[in-house]
């Protein structure tokens, strides 16, 4: 009894789905060789199954037919504009990059020149351009030291202050806590180094060591009569009596 037709739609049971995939996948592939190899044609087979697995056959690199392919379905009248434009992109990326080449070199030139090289070739006008871009360049540079300089000097002078200000702020808490300490010391570093004032210097009896005179001293060399005022005869001692 003959084969029935069978009727082309999708299988929904799952497992029968799979088996007529593998038997036709099989098939499909030897068809394929035997088409390759009969007819001496070249044959690239793909197949993806259902879960995205790949199957594939070629009688040649698989890679150089799929070029193949691309060649000979893009090569009507719509390949020649692409072509042309493809051309035309390339042409314009050549112009673009000897115009950043050209502009690359200048820059690199000019950037000798700046540092003091390759000067040989310059004419007077371009050297005198070099030279007024210096005196820029060092004004600029100036101008920016100084106001570094300047801020750091009103740093400074802002610290300055700041401790001026710390330091009379603890002499005046020390004051507070202590007002004879400061006095004390004072006393005592001036006494201990001897430069201290006579008013300050005293004997073991509570009298200063130095007292003022009433007069001055009669025991001078030409002694004039008119400077006896004002002082007692016994301590007059005559001029006669030095050697």
């Amino acid at each position: 009894m003959g084969r029935g037709r069978v009727e082309l739609k999708r299988i929904e049971n799952k497992i029968n789905r799979q088996v007529t995939f593998a038997k036709r996948r099989n098939g499909l592939l030897k068809k394929a060789y035997e088409l390759s190899v009969l007819c001496d044609a070249e044959v690239a087979l793909i197949v993806f199954s259902s879960r995205g697995k790949l199957y594939e056959f070629s009688s040649n690199s698989m890679a150089k037919t799929l070029e193949k392919y691309q060649k000979s379905s893009f090569s009507g009248p719509d390949q020649t504009v692409v072509k042309k434009q493809e051309d035309e992109l390339v042409q314009r990326s050549r112009h673009e990059f000897l115009r950043l080449k050209e502009r690359v070199d200048s820059l690199q030139r000019i950037q000798r020149n700046l540092l003091g090289d390759d000067l040989v070739g310059l004419k007077i006008e371009e050297l005198h351009v070099l030279e007024e871009q210096l005196d820029t360049s060092l004004k600029q540079i100036r101008s920016t030291r100084t106001e570094h300089m300047m801020s750091e000097l009103h740093g400074l002078q802002e610290r300055e202050r700041k401790l001026h200000s710390d330091n009379r702020e603890l002499k005046k808490r020390l004051d507070e806590l202590n007002p004879m300490g400061a006095y004390e010391h004072a006393a005592a570093g001036a006494n201990f180094l001897g430069y201290g004032h006579p008013d300050q210097l005293s004997s073991p009896h509570g009298k200063p060591f130095f007292q003022p005179l009433d007069c001055e001293p009669t025991l001078q060399i030409g002694f004039h009569p008119d400077q006896m005022a004002g002082c007692s005869v016994a301590t007059y001692m005559p001029t006669a009596w030095l050697p």
